[in-house]
């Protein structure tokens, strides 16, 4: 039987905890380890932490007296302590699926080129919402790493939320840990870091993980200045990763302004619908184009640019109060939703 470790950085996440552990101890055909990792929290979490250990086997807890944050603490259970063949970070507010680790660990003991499993994971509020989960009706999709890759380079955002993934102890390892440089998006640049050495998996038809949405939750990002920042980020983390893998990923140069033209057609959209809704201050249109041109050579001949110069030259009070935009705009969506929904059905 094969061995998961689990790791759970907590940092005043007490009431989640239980939860949390339960979905770990309660996984069938695989033998799970589980670090519990407080980050000198300030609630109760010492002695949650403590009576679960206690009370599972197979369960430890272990307590920072001064906070060391984010990365250090994943890295302190992936690298220091983990020594399984499979690894899970899980944040100590989300919860696994009945069955997610032995599906993932049955794929990748069947191929060995497999590095790292993941599937969709469903957003939740309150868990008296979480649907019921099949055993054994599942169906996964195999994609060599440099395909992978190749996609997440072109759409320029990320599709794992994170407690949906189980990666090969070894291959983690080898990659490393988390770069303290990237604590917003490093989640992404790990993920690159894993295709650019092994092949992906992707479970389909049932969910993999349960990710808790709250007013703390890490995958809010409601204002402009959220927005633009996360559009920073994924950037520092795109030019991270071609800096360390510039000459053992095939295709890097190409790769990296793939990713730099996704971005900046991102930055430039935004930047038009700031015009439309004539919100073009708020919104940080002049902030939005200045980013694309900066991050993408390019940009200046993309239909995004000339989009934005049409709605410059008309105003963005006329563009919001005539809507002359619109039925452009909804095509837009219309295209980039059903794309999006083609990708999450194959995990990209």
């Amino acid at each position: 039987m094969s061995t998961v470790d689990v790791v759970v950085p907590c940092h005043n996440y007490a009431k989640y905890l239980p939860a949390c552990v339960q979905s770990l101890v309660s996984q069938a055909g695989v033998k799970v380890r589980v670090l519990i990792i407080d980050d000198a929290s300030s609630d109760d979490t010492a002695q949650v932490g403590e009576r679960l250990a206690t009370s599972h086997r197979g369960v430890e807890f272990r307590r920072h007296e001064v906070n060391k944050g984010n990365i250090a603490t994943y890295n302190e259970g992936l690298l220091g302590w983990s020594t399984s063949e499979y690894v899970v970070l899980l944040s100590a507010d989300d919860m696994l699926a009945p069955g997610s680790l032995s599906r993932a660990v049955g794929i990748m003991d069947a191929d060995p080129s497999i590095g790292m499993v993941y599937g969709r994971a469903i957003h939740f509020e309150e868990e008296s919402a979480l649907p019921k989960v099949s055993m054994t009706e599942f169906a996964f999709t195999r994609f060599t790493g440099a395909r992978w890759l190749e996609v997440r380079c072109r759409a320029g955002y990320n599709v794992i939320a994170s407690p949906e993934v189980v990666v090969r102890g070894r291959i983690q390892r080898s990659v490393g840990g988390y770069r303290p440089e990237l604590p917003h998006a490093g989640d992404l640049e790990m993920w690159l870091r894993i295709a650019a050495v092994s092949n992906i998996a992707y479970v389909r038809r049932v969910p993999q993980a349960f990710y808790r949405v709250h007013s703390d939750s890490m995958l809010r990002t409601t204002t402009a200045r959220d927005k633009f920042l996360d559009l920073y980020e994924r950037k520092k983390v795109f030019d991270a990763f071609f800096q360390h893998h510039e000459h053992t990923v095939a295709n890097a140069a190409c790769l990296h302004d793939l990713a730099s033209r996704a971005l900046a057609r991102e930055a430039l959209w935004r930047a038009c619908r700031a015009y439309d809704r004539d919100k073009v201050e708020e919104d940080r249109a002049s902030e939005l184009e200045e980013f694309a041109i900066a991050v993408c050579p390019v940009a200046r001949s993309l239909p995004e640019y000339r989009a934005l110069g049409r709605r410059r030259r008309l105003g963005p009070v006329i563009c919001n109060r005539t809507q002359l935009f619109a039925p452009t705009a909804v095509v837009r969506r219309i295209q980039r939703w059903a794309l999006q929904k083609r990708w999450q059905r194959w995990g990209m």
